[in-house]
């Protein structure tokens, strides 16, 4: 009786111990079931929020052509500026859609390239009066805003990114699937220090 008794007590032992060995197995299933979809879904967030900047960044591409043929009538009007908006432009389309980077610096030239064209509408009266420069104006300049906000949103979802991909435990799922951290896109200073302009009174006369 003592023999089957401690071989009653092993078998007990043993099948705790897999018991345990089990749950600890599942809870690590889980744990890294649940980082990797963690990660998918912070790296699907970064590629969403990029696509936000692309949908308004090609908006705005739409709009120029038309903000061009409405100023060719006033032969007078910044054309070098002009011509430096249809250059602008032509840059941004020809840069690798992957290059996130260069995207935004041209992006960024041609947003302040934009804000100077419009500060200096000011000095012609005809053409601030015309209604479908000032609709074009008014596009543009939410297109802008939107452009900004966006990428605020693509820098947040990188930081979230980068965090679970830095912090463990998760970075040793990061490491095995080969996840990357994007890269942040930064804002010029020339331009951060640029002061806005109010297009809020375009259109009507002082």
């Amino acid at each position: 009786m003592s023999f089957v008794g401690d071989k009653i007590i092993f078998w007990r032992r043993d099948f705790m111990v897999a018991i345990i060995a089990i749950i600890i197995i599942v809870l690590l299933v889980i744990w890294y079931v649940a980082s990797y979809n963690g990660l998918i879904r912070s790296r699907t967030n970064v590629q969403e929020s990029w696509s936000q900047i692309d949908v308004q960044l090609k908006r705005r591409n739409d709009l120029i052509p038309n903000l061009v043929s409405t100023t060719k009538g006033y032969a007078n009007f910044e054309q070098s500026t002009l011509k430096k908006v249809v250059a602008l432009r032509n840059q941004l389309t020809a840069v690798p859609a992957d290059d996130h980077q260069q995207t935004m610096e041209v992006s960024n030239q041609l947003s302040t390239t934009l804000r100077s064209l419009f500060a200096l509408s000011e000095n012609y009266p005809d053409l601030k009066a015309n209604a479908q420069f000032s609709q074009l104006m008014e596009e543009l300049t939410n297109t802008e805003n939107k452009i900004a906000y966006s990428r605020q949103l693509y820098n947040s979802s990188v930081a979230s990114l980068t965090v679970k991909i830095q912090s463990f435990p998760s970075n040793i799922v990061a490491k095995v699937h080969h996840f990357q951290a994007g890269e942040y896109l930064q804002v010029p200073e020339e331009e951060k220090t640029t002061p806005k302009v109010n297009f809020d009174d375009f259109g009507s006369d002082k």
